[in-house]
């Protein structure tokens, strides 16, 4: 699978089946994610990687959790803004509205919805999960570094014929993670990824993107060549 196949068919996927990852395949992914790039070649991220017994445990530990109904755990970082603007309002609602049509669920049926959401906790089934902190003393150009190298994972999990979910979801119930991973104290949990192969029964609807002239300016030469795409021509998910 070249690059260009790697990021067109790369998405999240909330749907595995149960079939373990070997190791091994594990292993060569987190040796090659090591060379992300980050800022003064600094590495900020500290990845757990969690499969078999702690991992069901954790799951375990979880649905209990969202059983009982336990309050979230406070956050330690905002997911959203408060008050999002356009056009990203229009965008995260777009998202939500495909996600829960996919599944039949209607708009404001805020039960069926939560129980949706629930399947983060059971990593939506996958057999393999990670964990990625980072230290609370770096700041948001260190945050970005965790971008890239979450981002170069799932690309090599895709070279490997996986899927996977990030899910900033976890960092709610980052309390009961870190029962299992016990981290250090310095380190603050920024979201979990659930790692399979994909489930082809879940239904989902592939999201779509911006035209690329509404996110990206050309400057110079190129700058009159900008092909129109419209909003259903790129249809990657989140």
């Amino acid at each position: 699978m070249d690059v260009y196949e790697a990021v067109k068919s790369r998405r999240a996927v909330r749907g595995f089946v149960d079939r373990e990852v070997p190791s091994e395949v594990l292993e060569r992914v987190f040796s090659a994610a090591a060379w992300a790039p980050s800022g003064s070649n600094i590495q900020p991220w500290n990845i757990y990687v969690v499969t078999g017994a702690p991992l069901a445990e954790l799951k375990k530990r979880a649905g209990k959790r969202v059983v009982a109904g336990d309050p979230w755990d406070e956050r330690e970082y905002e997911m959203y803004p408060s008050a999002l603007k356009s056009p990203y309002r229009e965008r995260r609602s777009t998202f939500g509205h495909e996600r829960y049509s996919a599944l039949g669920i209607a708009d404001g049926d805020w039960e069926a919805s939560q129980r949706a959401a629930s399947a983060n906790w059971k990593c939506f089934g996958a057999p393999a999960a990670l964990f990625c902190y980072v230290s609370r003393d770096l700041g948001f150009p260190q945050w970005a570094d965790l971008g890239m190298y979450l981002q170069t994972v799932m690309l090599l999990l895709r070279g490997e014929g996986l899927h996977s979910c990030t899910q900033m979801a976890w960092s709610v119930y980052r309390k009961t993670v870190a029962e299992i991973l016990s981290p250090p104290e310095g380190l603050m949990l920024f979201c979990g990824m659930s790692i399979g192969y994909e489930d082809v029964k879940e239904p989902y609807i592939r999201t779509g993107r911006a035209p690329l002239a509404e996110t990206t300016t050309f400057v110079g030469s190129t700058s009159q060549r900008v092909p129109h795409i419209a909003p259903g021509d790129s249809l990657l998910d989140l």
